[in-house]
Order: C-alpha cells, then structure tokens, then sequence
C-alpha cells in the first residue's frame, strides 16, 4: 500500500522500490489457466488498486486539523496550542518546515494513478482471453468489468489532474510525469525539470479531456458512486484549471519574471494573455450546460423567510448521504469521525449544560473582518448601503423589531448594530451576540458575555482551555439539525465534505467574462451574479447598487464588478478555503493577510465590557505576517531541491 508520508527522491516520481499489496498480481500475460478463483480474486486486486488512486485527495474545508485554509487566511481565529497554523500567521515557516506541505502525497497519488493504469491494461487483456470460455453470466460480468474498468481508468486520469492541479495553487510550476520511473535507471536520469506554467496547464486539461470521453455524469451512476469523479466534477476541474492559469498570480506576473528552471526556461509567461480569461469563461459555460444536464441546481426553497433563507444557505455546503443538488464533487475522509470541523467550531458550554458535549471546542472563531464582509438586507457592504445604520454607528446598540427577523435575533431588547439588518447568509454562517443558533431541535439565543451560556468562564484569555477569541461562532459546514450532545456521534459518519458546488462555477462565470470584456454585461456577468444572489435572499446586483448604494455608478464598471465579484467570492464560500487561494490568485494576500485580527472583548461581563464601551474592536491577534511575493507560493522542501536539483520558488 502506498503511504502518504513516505519521501520521493525526486519531484513527481517515487524512486525507491515500494512494497505494495499484490504489486505483482497482474503484471503477466503469459499465465492464462486461470480459474474462476483467481479471476475474482484479480478482479477484486483491480477495483481495490482503482480506488487507492483516491487516497491522496486533500483535505477539504470541514477538518481544521487536516486544512488550515480559513484560520490561516484573515477568516478566523483561534486559541490553541496548534503551532502549525501559527507558523503560517507569523510567516515562520518554511523549505524546512512547512505545516501543509503535500507534495509527496500528490506525486505518491499520481505514482498510484499511473500504477493502476498500467495494470488495467493487462486486466483487460486477461478478460479479453478469457471471454470465449464464458458463460452467458460470466459473459455479462465480462462486459460490466469492462465498463466498470473503463470507468475507473477516466476516474484516474482525473484523479491525475486533479492532483496537478493543487501542485499548480500549491507550488506553481511542476514536474509533469507521464510515467512511473524505474527505480534501475541512473540517478541522473531520474532528474526531471520543472515544466512552464502553460504546459502544466495544458496537462490538466489533455488529462480531463480525454477522461470526459468515458465519464458519465453523477445522476446516471449508482449512489455508491456518487463519490467518485463524474462527468460535472471534470468539467468543472477543467474550467479551475484554466481559470487559475488566467489570474493575475499566473498570468503574466511581473515578479516571476526571472523565474527559470535549470535548463533555462521560463516558468512564467511574461505578458499578460486576456485571451486566457476568454478560454476559462468558454470552460466554465461548458461545465454549467454539463451540470444543467446532469440536474445540478442551487438549493433554494425562493422562500421570502429569512429562515427558509438560512436553511437553504447551510445545506449549500453539506451533503447528508452524499445527497446536494448542486455538489459537484465530493469526498469523505475517514479522518472525519469525532466531529471533524464542527468539534472546533461549535459551542463549548459549561460540563452541567444540557447541551455539553465534550467534543465541541468552539475555539475556532470568525474574525470581525469577516463579520462586516457580509452584506446588509440590501445585498450591499455595510459602508456602502445609504439605507442601513450610519457606518460609524454600527458599534453601539440598537433593536430589532421587524418580524421577518422572528426567531433570527433578539427582539425588542438592545443588540449591536453590526448584528442588525443583515442578509441571510450572515446569519447562516455566523452565530453572533444576541442572535439565535439552531442546535438540533433547540433554536438558542447567544449569549456570549463572561459567565453567560455562551461566554467563558475565565477570568482572561487562555490557551489551556477552549476559548472563543473573537465572540462569534462558525456555523458554516456543521447541520443545524443535529443537536450539540449527538454531533461527533453522528455527523461525519454520514456528510462528505463538499469540494466544488456549482456556485463556484456562477462566480468564475462572472468573473471571468467581466475580466474579459471591456463592459460587464447582463448575460455573461450579472446574471451568473444574480443566481448566487437569490439563493442567497439578497437583491440582483444592478437593483441593489442604484437603488440603495452611496456610490451607484461602481455596478457599471468593470473596475467596480471585479470588486463587487471579489466580494461575493469572499461571503458566498466564507471559511470554505476559497479565500486563502483567492488572495493569492488576485495578488492581494499581502494587502489583505498583513492585517492585524480584531474581535470583542470575550472577559467582559455586560454589554458595555464586552463592546469595548461600544467605540472600537479590540485586537485578539497582531502576529500575523506575508511576504510577497515568497508566500504567493508554496516552498519545496529543501530536501527535495538537494536531491532531485529542481529550482525553488523565489524567496525560499
């Protein structure tokens, strides 16, 4: 069995000889006087190797310990003795040690997809031989064995590509491999150059193109299946890629100008291609015509409930039983029993609590950033929206009596404006002072002063016990359905971790056509827009700017749309990891992550102590740290340069 810790010798090929179950189970053709036996046991060996290329995929959004993307980014903050997450903060890692470094397991991934490949060759050569002594049973398994190999040999080439393309966000340039190496050759041999950012992207996409010939989309696959790659999910991978390559970190940026491997080479394009943003937005309509024919669609119930709202926001991004009308792929880690993200992220309450469990950390918290990023009720930034509370006021105290915001906040009695008036997917994501958080059956007002249900029990801040940082909780990526005693018994044995859904492919749609045309326009960038905006309860983009904006004419712009579009990248998948590499392909990571982290003050007692006399946010965390452009890219291990001689990334 491959194991994912294990060292390469080089970038993208294991060289050293691994000891792998049944590597020789189907390595011949010469032996054919095989038995039924024998058939099914190799028959067994080929499935079991076809789903071991799966091993490797990355963790998603749902397990902070597997994926640091939202605490490491500007998105939460926490309180913990994990020092990994620390390191990226501060700016202390590095070729030496870095926290995420995945680049054995993807090549150990792609070492496994070239390894079933070869194998299912000789597979199907041996059933090939054997078909003229079936029987009409045998002759049907036969031909769904075919089938099903097939199949699995698309699956693998995307799984190839797909591993391509997290070394691409991850590293940038790498090592194309178009086969296993032999462990026999001389070491020099074995040396392989990093390839140029294009040509690592014309892989990926050769890859996904020639497995979309043998795909078949998600619908039209037994539920067991639902898991694996699908004719959407390799559309969709395609239009990432090409998306990626058009960004400004990838397209034509001026300081990897003098980045060349050792023969040489430029590893990046020097000018930029507005050509490129063309052909990712083709990609992306592409995959949304494969995604309307498999039946993909945003959950929404068009519901005027503020509640309906929430409840359509946060099945968004879940999957009960692998089930999401609009989950282009997803995944299950074994990894993710005891709770996975939601033990960070929900609450931690008192041992006598009815709702104590003590699994729930709830130390995983949003950052004030995040909480005024989301939009008022008019689908506007809080600074931008004439209509809302006065920007300077949004620190003091105010109350709610509309009724549509029944059983969402606090009615009638004092509540921060900041918590007022917001769209849905701000409540959906955010549990904040004052407002209320689904707990199974049990819908619970927050309380989260020192000493109340919600607020610690210290009398300062401290990492030896669990401690909310910033007095907002995450509910993104946990179901308000299930209750805070029974969550790590039985959430994750039954919810993948959603990987791409299709409002990730609404907003390339509008961002790359906006990025692409001199003018935005309704059908290529403000409809795609518009899609995400209703599910989310908020008004159409145009109808929002120039009926309640300050500044209207931004809606018109392409200037402005890339901001509004930015924006809605960053509310709309909120803590789901898009935002980490969203600032790195927009080249404002070093703008947006030298910020110092802001909350409340957790230890105060009553309202005036907890909202610092209601003038400021306190600062919960002033260590954070990027340099640019080192930390636009992930280091190679230093190991790995000395070995194999590939270049490093610049600043490393």
């Amino acid at each position: 069995m491959i194991r994912k810790n294990m060292r390469i010798l080089f970038a993208g090929a294991l060289l050293c000889s691994l000891s792998l179950a049944g590597c020789d189970a189907l390595d011949t053709k010469e032996d054919l006087n095989l038995t039924d036996e024998m058939m099914a046991t190799r028959r067994y060996q080929m499935f079991d190797w076809g789903y071991r290329v799966y091993e490797h995929i990355p963790y998603g959004f749902t397990a902070i310990d597997g994926n640091l993307f939202a605490a490491v980014s500007d998105e939460a903050q926490y309180v913990t003795t994990f020092s990994s997450t620390q390191r990226f903060n501060e700016g202390s890692w590095s070729a030496y040690y870095n926290p995420d470094d995945c680049y054995t397991s993807y090549y150990n991934g792609i070492y496994a997809a070239h390894d079933y490949l070869d194998k299912s060759v000789d597979y199907r050569y041996i059933l090939g031989m054997h078909r003229d002594t079936l029987t009409s049973n045998g002759l049907d398994s036969y031909r769904r064995d075919i089938v099903d190999v097939q199949r699995l040999r698309a699956e693998a080439h995307v799984l190839k590509a797909y591993y391509y393309f997290e070394l691409l966000r991850h590293y940038g340039p790498f090592v194309v491999m178009d086969e296993n190496i032999d462990p026999g050759v001389p070491v020099e041999d074995m040396k392989k150059e990093r390839s140029p950012v294009d040509v690592c992207v014309e892989e990926i996409v050769s890859l996904l193109d020639e497995a979309m010939k043998d795909l078949p989309l998600m619908k039209d696959k037994e539920r067991s299946r639902w898991a694996y790659h699908s004719l959407e999910s390799a559309a969709a991978l395609k239009a990432m890629t090409l998306f990626y390559a058009a960004s400004p970190l990838f397209n034509g940026n001026p300081a990897y100008s003098g980045f060349v491997n050792s023969k040489g080479e430029k590893l990046f394009s020097q000018q930029k291609d507005p050509e490129k943003w063309r052909y990712a937005a083709e990609a992306v309509d592409s995959a949304l015509l494969i995604c309307n024919r498999g039946g993909k669609y945003l959950i929404s119930s068009e519901s005027d409930k503020i509640t309906d709202r929430i409840k359509d926001i946060e099945a968004s991004a879940i999957a009960l039983n692998f089930e999401n009308a609009e989950a282009i792929y997803m995944f299950r880690y074994e990894s993710f029993v005891n709770g996975g993200w939601p033990k960070w992220t929900r609450p931690y309450f008192n041992s006598t609590d009815e709702d104590y469990n003590m699994e729930m950390k709830g130390c995983v918290a949003p950052s004030l950033k995040m909480v005024e990023m989301y939009y008022t009720e008019h689908g506007l930034p809080i600074e931008e929206d004439k209509a809302w509370w006065k920007y300077e006021e949004r620190y003091t105290m105010g109350t709610e009596d509309d009724k549509r915001y029944k059983d969402v906040v606090a009615m009638d009695e004092k509540v921060l404006k900041l918590h007022l008036k917001r769209e849905p997917r701000f409540y959906a994501h955010i549990a904040a002072d004052r407002c209320y958080y689904q707990l199974g059956k049990k819908n619970v007002l927050v309380e989260a002063y020192r000493g109340e249900r919600f607020g610690t029990r210290e009398a300062s801040i401290t990492n030896s016990v669990p401690q909310n940082l910033t007095g907002y909780w995450m509910k993104k990526g946990s179901d308000s359905e299930v209750s805070n005693v029974g969550y790590n018994n039985a959430f994750m044995t039954d919810y993948p971790c959603v990987l791409i859904r299709l409002a990730d492919l609404y907003l390339m749609k509008a961002e790359a056509w906006n990025e692409y045309l001199a003018v935005p326009d309704e059908e290529h960038v403000y409809a795609p827009l518009n899609e995400v905006r209703r599910r989310a309860g908020i008004p159409d983009v145009k109808e929002a700017w120039e009926t309640y904006a300050k500044n209207p004419g931004k809606v018109a712009t392409k200037e402005g749309m890339r901001k509004i579009i930015h924006r809605e990248w960053d509310i709309e998948f909120a803590f789901e990891g898009r935002r980490f590499w969203n600032l790195r392909r927009w080249l404002t990571a070093v703008d947006e992550l030298n910020e110092e982290q802001y909350g409340w003050n957790i230890v105060g007692q009553n309202a005036r102590e907890f909202y610092n006399n209601f003038r400021e946010p306190v600062r919960v965390w002033a260590k954070r740290k990027f340099i640019s452009p080192r930390d636009y890219l992930f280091p190679l291990q230093s190991e790995e340069v000395m070995i194999s001689g590939c270049v490093q990334n610049p600043g490393w």
